[in-house]
């Protein structure tokens, strides 16, 4: 098992930027991708970047191409996700998720542990 620990949400207004973090202890060798998720309230969880902890690919939903970038330190075993410019549609609790599978598919049901969430509210 995969303990994560997330870090860096918070009140930001549309247009700006924040760093979310997520640091992973545990079984981290069995890391095969690590990725993030949001939930709004009354929505479903819905994916939004991953990246192969090995090979360093990247992947994103289509609503933040060009806004997020993951990336990750795999000394640290942690993965960060950089969002910029901002939405107030971003505003939701980040998830971040650690599967053993590399299949980049986006899927909640890929990943087999999860951590606790951080708020992410953007303002107008």
């Amino acid at each position: 098992q995969v303990q994560l620990v997330e870090s860096g949400g918070g009140l930001v207004q549309a247009g700006g930027s924040l760093r979310l973090s997520c640091t992973a202890s545990g079984r981290t060798f069995s890391i095969g991708q690590m990725g993030w998720f949001r939930q709004a309230p009354g929505k479903e969880r819905e994916f939004v970047a991953t990246i192969l902890w090995n090979a360093g690919n990247t992947y994103y939903t289509d609503s933040v191409k060009g806004r997020f970038a993951i990336s990750r330190d795999t000394a640290k075993t942690t993965v960060y996700l950089r969002m910029n410019g901002l939405k107030p549609e971003d505003t939701a609790l980040y998830y971040c998720a650690a599967g053993r599978s590399t299949q980049a598919l986006g899927v909640t049901t890929l990943y087999d542990d999860w951590g606790q969430g951080t708020q992410v509210t953007v303002s107008l």
